[in-house]
């Protein structure tokens, strides 16, 4: 791939109106704001998925930005690579060029990191991704949704339904991560890596 190959960002998360507002959507929240920014909507595709092909930022001189395929599994969670995999060989797009969005119990509400690689952190999602591209790297970024509260099930906990101003908040968050988002696509993703963990104390 080179600088100039199409970005793939994917949103995580499960299909239907139940899962809308759980904390286990965060990807899916982030895919629908970049598509409603860029004013577009996502479109069925065969690979069992939703997707659309935008421009995201401004390049100097006031051209588009590069174009990046955004995109949601139509399958839940834990079978969300075997659509993901076929989207990204029909795109022709390389783990290398692969943003994969997802909740992170490990990370406090509110917080954003990114990264290469690694363990999938008992997230079905990413070991299905990794199972189906036989690789684990891809650049991943990880939305925070923090620990459940007592001894909730974490299970429970990134299903439950959040409150008004659970939503409020996350959707500072989403549009955060929209940002960061935009600043892999225009410059590079190490770039932007070093930006948000400097911005983020990280």
């Amino acid at each position: 791939m080179t600088s100039t190959d199409p970005w793939m960002v994917v949103g995580l998360g499960n299909p239907g109106a139940q899962y809308a507002n759980t904390r286990h959507n965060v990807g899916h929240m982030l895919i629908d704001l970049l598509a409603h920014n860029a004013g577009v909507q996502l479109s069925s595709h065969r690979s069992g998925t939703h997707c659309a092909d935008i421009r995201l930022g401004m390049l100097p001189g006031g051209i588009p930005g590069p174009r990046v395929i955004v995109a949601t599994s139509d399958s839940y969670m834990n079978t969300s690579g075997g659509p993901i995999g076929r989207l990204a060989k029909f795109m022709n797009v390389d783990p290398s060029h692969l943003l994969v969005v997802h909740d992170d119990l490990d990370l406090p509400a509110g917080s954003l990191r990114l990264k290469t690689g690694g363990g999938e952190g008992g997230h079905n999602g990413l070991k299905s991704i990794s199972q189906v591209l036989g690789t684990k790297d891809y650049n991943r970024l990880r939305i925070g949704i923090g620990r459940p509260p007592g001894r909730m099930n974490p299970a429970d906990y990134v299903l439950a339904r959040m409150s008004g101003s659970e939503l409020d908040d996350l959707a500072v968050t989403i549009a955060q991560a929209a940002d960061v988002v935009e600043d892999i696509v225009t410059t590079s993703f190490s770039e932007a890596q070093q930006r948000l963990h400097t911005r983020q104390g990280a």
